[in-house]
């Protein structure tokens, strides 16, 4: 980084890291569309082409919320349900189902949790919370790519307690599983009747 008259400029690479990119590739490919995309202008020095990081940021995530689908509008602390976190996120609500035992990275803990008369649950996030989500990078689900796939940390995590206890009711593990770490009950409650699945 260099600071010239007061403002801080990063080089291509320095800009890669501080977005999240590995390697500068789409960088490379965003800086050849500039005519197109509104990518700001550089400085050069020397042999080096130089960005000012506040204006490259800002841009940076405007370029990148134009084209990845989601609705920005509403209030920010609106908690949603499944069917609203798909729509503000413009995927399927069978993919935010999916994302409930394999979470792709990043994605954020509910907020609340509502049980249901049927007895299974209902999360909620907040518009914040799956807008910085979307902010955050590529996301799973969208551009034709599948959600990742994975273990499920609660289901280890309930695998170690169990395997710890075994002789402890699973109801018993499963609150003192939500009590060390957060969440619903019911959540660790599946958590640990999938662990015992596994196990």
């Amino acid at each position: 980084m260099k600071t010239i008259d007061g403002r801080q400029y990063g080089t291509r690479a320095e800009l890669s890291a501080r977005a999240g990119y590995k390697g500068d590739a789409t960088l490379r490919a965003l800086w050849a569309e500039r005519e197109n995309n509104g990518h700001p202008p550089a400085r050069r020095i020397g042999r080096t082409l130089y960005w000012d990081v506040e204006v490259w940021e800002r841009w940076h995530v405007e370029n990148r919320r134009a084209g990845n689908g989601v609705d920005y509008s509403g209030n920010p602390d609106e908690e949603l349900p499944p069917a609203g976190q798909a729509k503000v996120l413009g995927i399927g609500v069978s993919a935010i189902s999916h994302y409930r035992d394999n979470p792709p990275p990043g994605w954020p803990d509910f907020v609340r949790e509502e049980e249901l008369e049927s007895g299974r649950t209902r999360e909620y996030r907040t518009r914040r919370q799956l807008w910085a989500y979307a902010d955050a990078g590529p996301r799973a689900g969208t551009a034709g790519r599948t959600p990742a796939k994975g273990p499920n940390p609660r289901v280890a995590l309930a695998a170690e307690a169990l395997a710890a206890e075994p002789d402890r009711k699973a109801g018993e593990t499963a609150a003192a599983l939500a009590e060390q770490h957060g969440g619903g009950l019911s959540t660790w409650k599946r958590a640990v009747t999938e662990a015992r699945k596994q196990g």
